[in-house]
């Protein structure tokens, strides 16, 4: 947290190390009105991360087949193999993405062209949902009719960023201090759509104004499809530990789906979720882009027992694989009216550097050689280098000590 409001954190403070639950399972799927997300996780909506690229990019890293499922079950057995993998029921590691969080109100003020270089998403990113923020009720019901008609599966609404400069505005988890109106825009989006309607909040503002169950309710009575519970508050940021027994409270009270997000890094912390929560689904934010794999280990460990690590040859393959989608993109874009391109794949290439190499010994070195590269050809370079001389030398993937700092600051991003 900085003064200027919160930013994302690569780390966790003190996160809890847990082991796999010897009955819970990530559960293989979750029915958010008539769309259903196979298996039940979920990208968090993260402002300056998922983007399509990104999006695209977990959608494909997390691809994990019932043929993986029962071949990685060995010898025990073909039929023990399909009931596990059928258990998992997974085609893709990750159930639902979600977009960046978007404003109503530029929503429903700019041109066609601006939209589309918010709400683009391509045919292979489905079920995707839009997320969007803001504090009028008719403009947030103007907003996810534009959602609806650009064909998107569902429509969410963000009361869960805690940054300044939209809690300023009333929007995000600013909103946790006015139930009445969260109450009005729930009754107003709701009408506006058909798709299902869902909700990402927070606990409340802080300690002595927890909301969550209460808001649950509201939203329950207003028709919405799902709920989805990051177990902090508005004042904790990202720091502290998430209290999963408000994701348990929630549930307990009311029928809908409910998604639990907060301190999930590993198969075992998804398992965990569900087995003490009851929750139906897990949502995973800022774990995605410092390990893309977690959607598919997720999957394995469901299926499996196990999952695997990945290895440097892994990560080199990862980290081209995004820098060169992220590069098509911009090229597929160079034409279109400058609201509508990309933008600087550098920048981005830059800003994706800290999460992609966090695992990876000596991966300052390669962060600072990004930092300085002038082009994309450059950062390609740069990270082929890098990664060829560790496979040549048989390095293994091992994580960085707790006590390696980045070659440069984490980009100020905002994610929910």
């Amino acid at each position: 947290m900085t003064g200027r409001g919160f930013t994302v954190k690569k780390d966790w403070d003190n996160p809890v190390e847990h082991a796999m639950p010897a009955e819970a399972r990530v559960p293989a799927e979750v029915r958010l009105g008539a769309v259903v997300a196979r298996p039940a996780t979920v990208l968090a909506p993260m402002a300056g991360v998922t983007d399509t690229v990104f999006r695209r990019f977990i959608r494909h890293a997390s691809v994990f087949t019932r043929e993986q499922g029962a071949r990685e079950q060995g010898s025990e057995g073909a039929a023990s193999a399909q009931i596990d993998a059928a258990i998992s029921n997974t085609e893709s590691g990750c159930g639902l993405i979600m977009t960046e969080f978007t404003s109503a109100d530029g929503l429903s003020r700019m041109r066609e062209t601006k939209r589309r270089r918010y709400l683009t998403f391509y045919d292979d990113e489905h079920p995707i949902g839009a997320q969007l923020f803001g504090s009028n009720p008719a403009t947030l019901a103007d907003a996810a009719r534009i959602v609806e008609e650009t064909g998107f599966d569902t429509v969410d609404l963000n009361l869960g960023c805690p940054a300044k400069r939209v809690v300023g505005s009333n929007g995000g988890s600013g909103l946790l201090r006015d139930l009445p109106k969260i109450g009005e825009i729930f009754h107003a989006i709701r009408k506006a759509v058909t798709i299902p309607f869902t909700v990402k909040f927070r606990m409340g503002w802080n300690e002595s104004q927890i909301v969550c169950v209460e808001l649950a309710r509201m939203a329950e009575a207003e028709g919405l499809n799902g709920l989805a519970l990051h177990a902090r508050t508005r004042e904790q940021g990202y720091s502290g530990q998430a209290q999963w027994n408000w994701i348990a409270a929630v549930k307990d009270a009311v029928r809908l789906p409910v998604i639990g997000n907060g301190d999930v890094r590993t198969p075992e912390d998804a398992a965990a979720m569900v087995a003490e929560t009851g929750c139906d689904a897990v949502m995973i934010g800022r774990a995605a882009p410092a390990n893309p794999w977690i959607f598919r280990q997720i999957a394995q460990y469901t299926a499996t027992g196990s999952y695997e690590k990945p290895t440097t040859e892994d990560r080199f393959r990862m980290i081209r694989a995004y820098f060169e989608m992220l590069m098509a993109e911009t090229e597929a874009t160079k034409d279109l009216p400058r609201d509508a391109r990309l933008g600087d794949p550098v920048g981005k290439m830059k800003q994706f550097a800290t999460w992609f190499t966090h695992g990876v010994t000596g991966g300052a070195k390669l962060r600072a050689a990004i930092y300085h590269a002038r082009n994309g050809v450059d950062v390609l370079n740069e990270v082929e280098r890098f990664f060829v001389a560790r496979m040549e030398a048989g390095e293994s993937a091992e994580p960085e000590s707790e006590d390696a700092e980045p070659a440069f600051p984490d980009a100020a991003l905002v994610c929910d």
